[in-house]
């Protein structure tokens, strides 16, 4: 391609000239405009990055929310627990994780926690994503954190510990509620 120049001092337009062959090609004033313009298009695009604290279905957030949902396997069971340090329930442990990994407050109990974010369909399941049981009973008495592969961490009952459970097993299948996926705070 070949350049095509300017050589008369009539104002004739340029073309094919390269961005940085235009700048020198134009008067003083057109060098300050734009590189004004540039300045300002460019802070202006800085300014509108945002950061998507929440993020749970983004794969640091979800590492971060799997991760520490790991690190707690084997602390002890206790009812309305909601420490590592003294033990947890079900819910107790699922918001612990969700508000220490992620930042997200969620309710205390298994049910009210069902009523968060969106349904999910079992096909549909991702890493962080929350797993309803009915185990009392009652649908969505009890709440696990949804690996991969078809195993999801929860604080089984009495006299258990925080581990890994296959959703495979006839148990879990049998008494399988449904699953939500929570997007924003609070």
């Amino acid at each position: 391609m070949q350049r095509i120049a300017n050589t008369s001092r009539a104002r004739q337009p340029l073309t094919l000239l390269l961005p940085f062959e235009y700048m020198t090609a134009v008067p003083r004033i057109h060098k300050m405009q734009f590189a004004l313009l540039f300045s300002v298009l460019l802070l202006s695009a800085c300014s509108s990055v945002k950061k998507d604290a929440r993020a749970p279905d983004s794969h640091a957030s979800t590492g971060s929310l799997t991760s520490y949902s790991r690190s707690l396997i084997g602390v002890p069971y206790k009812y309305g627990g909601n420490s590592p340090d003294t033990g947890f329930d079900c819910s107790g442990f699922v918001s612990h994780v969700f508000k220490r990994s992620l930042g997200i407050a969620l309710p205390r109990n298994a049910q009210q926690i069902s009523r968060q974010g969106q349904a999910v369909k079992l096909a549909q399941l991702r890493k962080g994503d929350l797993v309803f049981y009915d185990t009392n009973n009652r649908s969505f008495s009890h709440v696990g954190i949804y690996l991969g592969d078809d195993r999801f961490i929860h604080a089984p009952s009495s006299g258990g510990r925080v581990r890994i459970e296959n959703m495979d097993l006839a148990y879990w299948q049998k008494h399988y509620n449904g699953a939500r996926r929570i997007t924003s705070r609070r």
